[in-house]
């Protein structure tokens, strides 16, 4: 069970740049319900057994909040992100101070080999399903691939609203998953479709309120809320969905799933 779970709290959070379809400076976060919306995530995760660690949060690094995309860790290794914009490489030496002092074997790609850790690689069991174009490189995948000595498999993502993996994909247990077809190109569907034995396709209304964008703690599932369709389909299949408010975090692009990472 991977239940340890890195955090930021959103001091310094807020939509100062445009990085992505979701931003718009003139449409910033609600400071206070940013900050209700992250406790709530923390406190929810908590209650499910997860144990909550949190790394201090930097100004000017507003979306250090998104720890997802800090790099991916493998037992006590950690592959460092490269970040594709200017605007969140000075995340990188805050995350990786934060893993050198807990004694992980930090690991940085290549210089422009562009990475964004969990956003864009989640492990499907043994395999690592990788995707790229919008922020990681696709050369990057053999990397890792080399690094953990595992099976990697790279999906193409061609909508630009799901710029990274673990907006339009979700694995759950045993070959399942929650996915939004649409994100990807049609080799990346087959190659999803083979490799997966259940997928539970989110209908594009939801998709667009980042419902694939889930922490999944063994047969709970915390997701952002307006997912109905979903919610039904994995209760059917024995989950517990856990709705939760993120319409702050919407805004930059991310909800859940950003806002963690595993460790």
């Amino acid at each position: 069970m991977r239940d340890h779970l890195l955090l930021c709290p959103p001091d310094y959070y807020g939509i100062e740049y445009e990085i992505n379809p979701w931003m718009d400076r003139t449409r910033n976060a609600a400071p206070e319900l940013a900050r209700r919306q992250w406790a709530g995530l923390s406190e929810k995760l908590q209650s499910l057994g997860c144990k909550i660690e949190v790394v201090p949060p930097q100004p000017k690094l507003p979306d250090m909040v998104f720890t997802a995309n800090a790099g991916l860790v493998a037992g006590k290794k950690f592959i460092r992100s490269n970040f594709r914009f200017p605007q969140r490489q000075g995340e990188e030496e805050h995350f990786e101070k934060w893993f050198a002092d807990r004694g992980y074997e930090v690991i940085r790609l290549p210089e422009k080999l562009f990475f964004e850790g969990e956003g864009d690689a989640l492990f499907c069991g043994d395999v690592l399903l990788c995707g790229y174009r919008f922020r990681s490189d696709i050369r990057s995948h053999q990397k890792i691939g080399e690094i953990l000595k595992c099976l990697v498999l790279s999906v193409e993502l061609v909508e630009e609203r799901f710029y990274h993996l673990d907006t339009c994909f979700c694995p759950l247990s045993e070959g399942a998953a929650i996915w939004y077809p649409a994100a990807f190109d049609e080799y990346g569907r087959r190659t999803i479709r083979h490799h997966m034995k259940d997928l539970i396709a989110v209908r594009p209304e939801e998709a667009e309120h980042f419902a694939c964008n889930a922490v999944v703690v063994e047969k709970d599932i915390v997701l952002p809320d307006n997912s109905p369709k979903l919610c039904a389909a994995l209760r059917e299949r024995g989950y517990q969905p856990h709705e939760l408010p993120m319409t702050e975090f919407i805004k930059a692009g991310g909800a859940c799933k950003c806002l963690t990472l595993f460790t």
